[in-house]
């Protein structure tokens, strides 16, 4: 398959689009948990009864301590101690170290709260914006998935789809991309379903060297998102960030992300990393799997580092 470049999309359409996907959307109950409602218990139960050989591979990157061109603000991680007199002294001593990180940076596997994306002056269910402070959200926050997401996760590799090892920057995945990906691989995301959408990210960068990724990424056209809303998923997570560069629609620098979010209450996962799950799959002949993602405890916090476990 040849890559899709859509038109770009107007503002107003963009807005007509944003108020259906609002109207279809759940209110999340009274915790405002978004589309994690439509994953239920007996669901995380039916997605547990699917494990097969027990295999676990993690979906997260490896966290980027070094500056580069999609990394200015890298991760910091140095160690505290032991010092050089306590390594070779008799008695007790500890190894110590300290880490800090930017959490929605361009490089490292994140969780996206459904406090993150502000759009006209609200948040997810509109919740004001001035929920969010300098002290941190007072609503929406991470907290809400302090008890972690688990689910059936499902991939659709688009590269794999059009016979090509990455979509190159810029390209954007359509709703027909993500339907024939289902056909293709045989499987179907469906309500509660954390639905995971590959576009070789990962493996371009490591082959060929990070980027400027604000400039040009690959990622969903917004009008995909009416596929997710067809399918009623609860999570939406790319080894890109899902948001394509240039944006679809000028007027709005991550369409994706004002959808998904504002829009429909999905939490989203940034960055992700699925060159090791792509050969367990095609070994095992299926492409869902159960998901387990468990953010850090930051109660007032807007996301959180997190390391995806694929378990089949």
């Amino acid at each position: 398959m040849r890559p899709t470049t859509p038109q770009p999309f107007s503002e107003a359409a963009f807005r007509d689009l944003y108020r259906r996907l609002r109207g279809r959307a759940l209110d999340g109950g009274a915790e405002r948990r978004g589309a994690l409602d439509r994953l239920t218990p007996e669901r995380v139960v039916a997605a547990a009864a699917e494990v097969r050989s027990g295999r676990t591979v993690s979906l997260a990157a490896t966290v980027e301590t070094r500056s580069g061109p999609d990394s200015p603000e890298p991760a910091s991680y140095r160690m505290t101690a032991p010092t050089p007199g306590e390594t070779g002294t008799p008695g007790l001593a500890f190894a110590r170290d300290q880490f800090a990180m930017n959490v929605h940076g361009d490089v490292d596997t994140h969780l996206d709260a459904l406090c993150h994306v502000i759009f006209d002056g609200e948040l997810y269910g509109g919740v004001p914006a001035s929920t969010v402070t300098p002290d941190g959200a007072g609503a929406l926050s991470v907290g809400l998935v302090r008890d972690g997401i688990v689910g059936r996760g499902v991939l659709l590799d688009v590269p794999r789809l059009r016979g090509v090892r990455w979509l190159e920057p810029g390209d954007q995945v359509t709703a027909e991309d993500l339907a024939a990906a289902e056909a293709a691989q045989r499987t179907t995301a469906g309500p509660g379903d954390l639905l995971f959408v590959r576009v070789g990210h990962r493996l371009r960068r490591r082959t060929l060297g990070p980027w400027d990724v604000t400039r040009a990424r690959a990622g969903l056209h917004p009008t995909a998102m009416d596929f997710l809303a067809d399918r009623g998923v609860s999570v939406l997570g790319s080894d890109g960030n899902s948001d394509a560069a240039p944006s679809a629609v000028p007027e709005v620098g991550f369409p994706v992300h004002v959808l998904a979010v504002n829009a429909m209450g999905l939490h989203l996962l940034d960055w992700l990393d699925f060159e090791e799950l792509v050969p367990v799959c095609e070994q095992q002949g299926r492409w869902h799997f159960l998901c387990v993602i468990a953010p850090l405890r930051l109660p007032a916090a807007t996301g959180s580092p997190v390391n995806p476990i694929a378990v089949l």
